[in-house]
């Protein structure tokens, strides 16, 4: 069986495989997409495939769209080349359960694949063609948020957005120039409105694409690339929206077991690729089946009815609260504990620390005990049933092949948010936050993560984090093994701000944390045993 529209055609075969075909006619829907384009994606990856287009899959299966999602790849061309082309922009889209089945099926709502290169006519004009026309109502993005940087730490744009800025729209090379100069040929043709609509898993999306993409047009109007009028027409929100979303779901690389399952089943040339770029992808996407998107329904042109696929349409403010919700309490808190703790404890694997009874009863503390009684209740999503959710079905779902080396990536920049946000709600709420246990347990094993030495004693190498070599500074002098050799260095940390969004010794619990750290510095053994006396 190839994935192919001929190779779809030996139905009773991928039946028999238990692998699910579209009931649609995948090509009556690429004629009408192409004829008169509604929706454009950039960032044709793995998320996007498996979940955007699975929305899309959706709509068309219910009748409720006859046109499925225009591809543009603006990074890895190889994708279109290899994963795309090759297999008529089928997707083969495994969803991974926590009880070790998996429900498969191939989408055809990806309806044609486009390489955003200016320099290559028939690409770039293939994209103007689509850009003004007036039908176009969406364009959504999955290009991760590095993808809407344009300056750099010091300030000044990148070397190759700068380029752009000198070189004007026909010569387009990165995302947002690439995005800016299409929305100058719709401008110039009609002025036609239309969304423009980061997906990407960043906080603030909206805002953060439409500052990118103003900037890059507020530049080409004083060089004289494109009329001031331009820069008002992207101004007006009644002409060109950039809704806030929040998305969740997650989609690890390709795993080896299900490409051998697909492969025992009968499908051929299913293997991951690895690109120039070193993108690892394959024809199939495996992903968890719990999924969320929440849009702020700001349409000027209408859109698809996304609503009757499973997302969620609303306003600003819900998109935040949602937002907060799960990266202040329900998810991400929960993750970076389990992060931290999983190197020191020597877990390769998140879904198996959710074996452990002490980290499995410090994750239910830090959540729904600890943090539902300040959770920001969205409205639309409840916050006991998101966080049960994530805690029995997600996280422990053994064939998300997920590490806590990964997670505890940058974990600097992220306990501010993670946690400081919840201690400030208790300091509001009851004047300080002393009647935490475990979100300041969570800290300490932070503190002891940063030392490098496991719980054998034995050294391990830290995930990357731009603070890094800083904190290792502040922590000088700790030995593992030998509490005398703490001479109060995690005040300086502690007390930073900067770091946590408040003074953690104002908010009552720095020399708690203090304490639950020298208990873990006592020697090999000493981090579980930790954990026991304040998860037993």
């Amino acid at each position: 069986m190839k994935l192919t529209l001929e190779g779809l055609k030996n139905t009773q075969e991928w039946e028999a495989a238990g692998i699910a075909l579209p009931s649609y006619d995948v090509e009556k829907v690429a004629e009408n997409t192409r004829k008169a384009p509604t929706w454009v994606h950039f960032g044709a990856g793995n998320i996007f495939r498996i979940f955007i287009g699975g929305l899309a899959d959706t709509l068309l299966a219910k009748g409720e769209a006859d046109k499925g999602i225009t591809c543009v790849e603006t990074f890895d061309f190889d994708v279109v080349d290899k994963i795309y082309k090759p297999y008529d922009n089928l997707v083969l889209a495994v969803t991974l359960k926590a009880d070790g089945s998996t429900d498969k099926k191939v989408l055809g709502s990806l309806t044609e694949a486009i390489k955003a290169q200016s320099n290559v006519p028939e690409e770039w004009n293939r994209l103007k063609e689509i850009f003004v026309n007036p039908g176009l109502q969406m364009i959504s993005f999955t290009i991760t948020e590095k993808g809407y940087a344009l300056k750099g730490a010091d300030g000044n744009f990148f070397p190759f957005i700068q380029s752009d800025i000198d070189n004007g729209p026909e010569k387009a090379g990165s995302a947002m120039a690439v995005v800016c100069a299409l929305l100058n040929e719709r401008y110039k043709t009609n002025k036609a409105p239309i969304a423009v609509v980061s997906m990407d898993n960043c906080s603030h999306n909206g805002e953060k694409l439409q500052n990118s993409i103003l900037t890059m047009a507020k530049e080409w109007a004083a060089k004289g690339f494109v009329e001031k009028a331009f820069v008002e027409y992207l101004s007006d929100e009644k002409q060109v929206s950039f809704p806030w979303s929040m998305i969740d779901k997650i989609t690890p690389r390709p795993a080896d077991s299900v490409c051998e399952d697909l492969e025992k089943a009968g499908v051929e040339e299913i293997a991951p690729v690895i690109t120039s770029k070193r993108t690892y992808i394959a024809p199939f996407v495996n992903a968890e089946g719990p999924q969320y998107l929440v849009i702020e329904d700001k349409f000027p042109n209408g859109r698809p009815a996304l609503e009757k696929a499973g997302v969620y349409l609303t306003d600003r403010d819900t998109v935040n609260k949602v937002e907060r919700m799960k990266v202040t309490t329900c998810l991400n808190p929960l993750h970076t504990a389990l992060a931290v703790y999983g190197c020191v404890l020597g877990y390769t694997l998140i879904a198996d620390e959710m074996k452990d009874e002490q980290l499995n009863k410090l994750v239910h503390e830090i959540g729904p005990v600890e943090g539902m009684p300040v959770v920001t209740d969205p409205g639309i999503l409840s916050p006991a049933d998101f966080v049960d959710e994530v805690i029995n079905v997600r996280i422990p779902n053994p064939f998300m092949p997920d590490t806590p080396q990964r997670i505890a990536t940058d974990t600097s920049q992220k306990v501010g948010i993670r946690y400081g946000e919840t201690i400030k709600s208790y300091v509001a709420q009851y004047g300080d936050a002393k009647k935490l246990t475990a979100i300041p347990l969570a800290i300490a094993g932070w503190c002891r993560y940063l030392l490098g030495v496991d719980d054998e004693g034995n050294t391990f190498e830290r995930s990357a984090d731009p603070m890094l070599d800083e904190l290792t500074k502040a922590l000088e002098g700790i030995e593992v093994g030998n509490p005398a050799s703490y001479k109060g260095q995690l005040k300086s940390i502690l007390s930073n701000a900067n770091i946590f969004g408040i003074d953690l010794y104002e908010a009552g619990i720095g020399e708690r944390i203090e304490e639950m750290f020298l208990e873990e510095i006592a020697g090999k053994g000493a981090v579980r045993a930790t954990l026991k006396k304040y998860m037993a």
